[in-house]
């Protein structure tokens, strides 16, 4: 009875710490998105009893293939704020295109005070941008890229900023395509009238 109550437990044992590792691993694997800290400030509000203090974070999210994003959370620590300023990011990602390890063009973005140039660069240049322009850039796979702030210095006004000339990139391409297509079927109807007078 001893003996069989040991294997008993053994049993129960093993397969305790093998579903934990297990669970541990898929959740290790899952993780999608590269960030970045770009801002920490501690700030406080007032109270009738005084003032309490919490941590406001401001991080930056990208895959490295064309996504980034930016996230702005306030927790009691620094640690519970960075958590939900990453939750925040997921929720704000802009898809741009890339080209060359480029942007395709130049554009230019404004967002409160802040605003910024971007211009593509050849290969071989890399990132010529500082602050958040250059962190932005990298996790969304920009390899050359040439940015100036010619607005206001704030980091969190500046990140938005870039992430609207991200997504004036994507309109731009979309215009690009629709003007092509309108411009094929006008192509057709100039053919017809040199045919019929080759035939005469």
């Amino acid at each position: 009875m001893i003996e069989e109550r040991n294997n008993q437990r053994g049993r129960g044992q093993g397969r305790g710490q093998g579903r934990g590792r297990g669970r541990g691993r898929d959740r290790r694997e899952k993780k999608d998105y590269d960030h970045s800290l770009l801002h920490v400030a501690r700030v406080a509000r007032v109270v009738q009893g005084g003032r309490r203090f919490s941590f406001r974070a401001t991080v930056a999210i990208g895959d490295r293939k064309g996504k980034v994003g930016v996230g702005v959370a306030k927790g009691s620590d620094v640690s519970t704020a960075i958590g939900k300023a990453i939750h925040d990011a997921k929720k704000n990602l802009v898809i741009f295109p890339i080209k060359d390890n480029t942007i395709p063009h130049e554009t230019e973005a404004k967002y409160e005070s802040a605003k910024i140039l971007i211009k593509p660069a050849k290969e071989g240049r890399g990132i010529v941008a500082g602050g958040a322009l250059r962190v932005l850039a990298d996790l969304g796979g920009i390899k050359n890229l040439t940015a100036k702030s010619l607005g206001s210095n704030n980091k969190i006004n500046t990140a938005r900023a870039m992430l609207v000339a991200l997504s004036n990139l994507k309109a731009a391409k979309k215009k690009e395509v629709e003007t092509a297509t309108e411009e094929k079927p006008a192509e057709k109807p100039a053919e017809k009238p040199a045919k019929e007078a080759a035939v005469k």
